[in-house]
């Protein structure tokens, strides 16, 4: 019974590859031809824009097409590669593993199937070779790794790079002499050559000025040194400030009151540029004693809350058992 299903899923594997393998080579020769129409279109319309002083435009223009070309250049190698394939169709389905010579030519079809997505019938060819030779033969060429056996012009042409301007400027002037337009390259040239600024590397610049501005020199003189203290006495006193005024006192307002002459008293107590290290230390003793009476204070006003709760309670007990 497992031969009769291997020889029938051999047969079944023969065909479709067949099928796929012609569905995709006279696809690519349409659109070959269709492309082909759109270079020559393409490169017309940029001859114009050089003619007629536009040479951002060509710049940009210039891109697409060679992307064109580069696109139309992996369908050539692929149509080469189908062929290839579909001549030894029979090598393929009587052997278990890959043959070496045909390792390449699978290994780039299925390399392009999901990067071509003009040819869907290379993903079907994909799947096949899936089934055949199993996912971590497919992965291997999907992900390029060693010894996968991928064309390196595939690789290349189906690139998602950028250009680089060498490359634009030699299809810009190939344009040029094509349709006889006098064109002065210097200015593109010159263009192509400039340095851009990179706009994430000075956002790290600044933000690495910005560090090293609040960190103390060594060599500095003393009068750096008071508004460091100033801001750390700051932060100090801003915690210290957080942690001690965390009480809740909703039944008295004199609580209230006294975190407001803290507040008040933080705000206009701030240590001045010129002022040494006893007087923060002074100021700082200051606040904290406040900030120990406005605690007694809430204390107080919380022991009194709860004394009036209870004589309320027992006075309401009492009533209940006159009523009584």
């Amino acid at each position: 019974m497992s031969l009769l299903n291997q020889l029938f899923s051999r047969g079944v594997f023969g065909t479709r590859c067949k099928t796929c393998l012609n569905l995709a080579i006279s696809r690519i020769k349409l659109l070959q031809n269709k492309r082909e129409m759109q270079l020559k279109q393409m490169c017309k319309e940029i001859s114009q824009f050089l003619q007629a002083g536009q040479e951002a435009i060509a710049r940009i223009r210039v891109e697409h097409i060679i992307r064109e070309q580069n696109t139309w250049a992996a369908y050539e190698i692929l149509e080469l590669f189908c062929e290839f394939v579909l001549a030894r169709v029979p090598i393929i389905e009587n052997q278990k593993d890959c043959p070496s010579e045909l390792r390449e030519a699978i290994a780039s079809i299925i390399f392009a199937a999901p990067r071509c997505s003009d040819i869907p019938d290379l993903l079907h060819i994909k799947n096949l070779f899936t089934t055949k030779y199993g996912k971590e033969f497919v992965s291997a060429a999907s992900e390029l790794r060693p010894d996968s056996g991928v064309n390196r012009t595939i690789i290349e042409k189906l690139s998602v790079s950028a250009p680089s301007g060498e490359v634009k400027l030699k299809v810009l002037r190939e344009i040029a002499e094509e349709y006889n337009v006098s064109w002065d390259s210097s200015k593109t040239e010159a263009e192509f050559r400039k340095t851009h600024e990179d706009l994430l590397g000075g956002a790290k610049q600044v933000g690495a000025g910005a560090t090293l501005s609040h960190t103390p020199s060594r060599n500095g003189s003393n009068n750096s040194s008071p508004c460091i203290t100033e801001t750390s006495i700051k932060s100090v006193h801003d915690n210290q400030e957080y942690k001690h005024l965390e009480v809740p006192s909703p039944s008295n307002n004199n609580s209230w009151l006294n975190t407001n002459e803290i507040e008040q008293s933080h705000k206009y107590n701030y240590v001045p540029a010129g002022d040494t290290k006893s007087e923060t230390r002074f100021q700082s003793s200051d606040v904290l004693e406040k900030a120990r009476a406005a605690i007694a204070s809430a204390d107080r006003a919380s022991a009194a809350a709860r004394a009036a709760a209870a004589l309320v309670q027992s006075s309401f007990g009492s009533l209940k058992l006159e009523g009584k």
